[in-house]
Formats: C-alpha cells, structure tokens, sequence
C-alpha cells in the first residue's frame, strides 16, 4: 500500500475545523462529537485519536476502541487505512457512516480480516420532536443500587446484538464497570417487573445537541407486546423534552420488528451507517 502523507494527527490548533466537521453532520458525528465536548482533542484525554485529511479536513476519523470515520472520499479512506495498518490494531470494530466504513474496510480487510460480521446496512435514525406513542411510565432511570438486577439483562442484549458474551474472557469486571457508570449518569432506564428487567435501553453517547439511544432489548418472554415501543419512546421522551437533545439510534437493515416500532415512535431515517465486528 502506497504511504500517504495526508492522515496526521489532529491537535488543539485544529479544534476550529474539528467543530464544524461535527457540527456538519451531528447526528451521524455523535460519538465522536460527546468525546470531543467532554475531553478536547488530545489523545491521552479522548481516549484515542482524532486523524485529519485534507488543509480543510474533508476528511476525518477518530481511531480508539471503535475505529469511525466520519467524512472523506476514497483518497481519504486509504490515507485512515494506510496510518491504522502500520501499527497494531486496537479496534474491535469499525462503525459510523456506511459509505466510509466500507471503503475503509476495502483498504484493510487484506490485514485485518476477516471480519466477525458485516453489518453494511444499518438505517441512522433520528427523533427531534417528541414521540408519536405514550411513553411507557414505568421505565425509569436505573439506580446504582440495582446493578446486580439490570446487568444481566445489559449482558443478555450484548450478547444477542454482538454474538460475544462481554463476560467472557476476563472482561466481567471491566464490563460491569462500564455498566455501573452508565447507571451514575443517569443513561441506563429500565422497566422492572417483580425485580426483573422486561425493557431497557441506554443512552450511549451524549452530545450538547444528540443523545444516541443503544441496548434497547426486551426480555424474551414479553416480546411483540409493545414494550420496546412504549420504552424507546420513553427514553426518547426524556432525551427530546428532558434534555432538549435529538434523540437518535441506528438499527440493522433486517431488523424489521425493531424498525417498525422506531417508525412508530416517530424516528425518521437520515443516514445509513455500516458496522464491521472484529
């Protein structure tokens, strides 16, 4: 592969062009753009990094646990590919716009694959208004305290949706903690039933314009009776009236029951984005 000289590494002299690249698209850019807000652009800071293409960034893409390219034609893409082949890799997926996230697997796929899955059709939907159905009542923030009754079910949905038990392979503590700290933010909501959880979802990424809704996961035995339609508008409800935000989730193409019941919530798609499991 031909080494290019147009990725590097963004800095904080670059924070100008960051934001409008993220404020260009801030519903496809919301992971990134809530890291960014929170920490700023170092690396130690975010938690990865932010690579740049182009003297006016027409192309961009944060490399840490996921790798997501946000913007960028193919020139771009073999520019991201050609910095993240020549060290190891870190990822254990690429995600975010459909188009850069396949012609970005193009360049690695060589290296890096095979891949898990390929998820290359997966509508971004978006909710700036609030739902169109009753939100359901009783889904409620988690509180810390019931952490050993709502992390099954986070476990369950993990499970279902990535095909890896997160649990597995020494990553229990890690998990858990990562589940605990959702639950002191305020973003993991449930609806228990006889101290067990029947619906849950998060909010996984907090922009100061976008809430991403993620794990929206109905317990097996209450499936097809309108609870994770009545939950997600519940959790949309409190991102749209509760926090002022656009709520926003992407969901996969063949997922026809789920993206019924998002259509019903009032979820509209605006984009499409692509998922490669390592």
């Amino acid at each position: 592969m031909l080494k290019l000289a147009g990725a590097r590494l963004l800095e904080e002299r670059d924070a100008v062009l960051v934001r409008s690249v993220l404020d260009s698209a801030p519903v496809a850019a919301c992971m990134v753009a809530a890291r960014v807000e929170e920490a700023g652009i170092h690396p130690l800071r975010l938690g990865g990094e932010l690579w740049g293409y182009g003297g006016k960034l027409t192309g961009m893409c944060f490399s840490g646990a996921n790798l997501i390219p946000l913007r960028g034609g193919p020139a771009a893409m073999r520019a991201f590919a050609d910095r993240a082949l020549r060290r190891r890799r870190v990822c254990s997926s690429l995600v975010g716009p459909a188009e850069q996230v396949l012609a970005l697997w193009s360049e690695v796929t060589a290296q890096w694959g095979p891949a898990r899955e390929v998820r290359a059709d997966q509508p971004l939907m978006a909710l700036s208004e609030p739902p169109r159905v009753a939100p359901d009542p009783l889904v409620r923030p988690v509180r810390p305290d019931e952490l050993d009754r709502y992390l099954p079910a986070a476990i369950a949905m993990f499970t279902e949706e990535v095909g890896v038990d997160p649990s597995s392979d020494g990553g229990a503590a890690s998990y858990r903690a990562r589940v605990a700290d959702l639950i002191a933010g305020g973003r993991a909501f449930a609806r228990f039933e006889g101290g067990e959880v029947v619906f849950k979802a998060e909010i996984g990424a907090l922009s100061r314009t976008v809430g991403q809704i993620q794990g929206v996961w109905v317990h097996p035995d209450r499936r097809s009776t309108g609870l994770g339609t009545a939950g997600t508008a519940a959790v949309a409800d409190r991102l749209v009236r509760g926090l002022g935000r656009t709520a926003s989730l992407y969901v996969n193409g063949y997922n026809t029951a789920a993206r019924v019941a998002y259509q019903k919530v009032g979820f509209r798609q605006v984009g499409s984005f692509g998922t490669v499991l390592l």
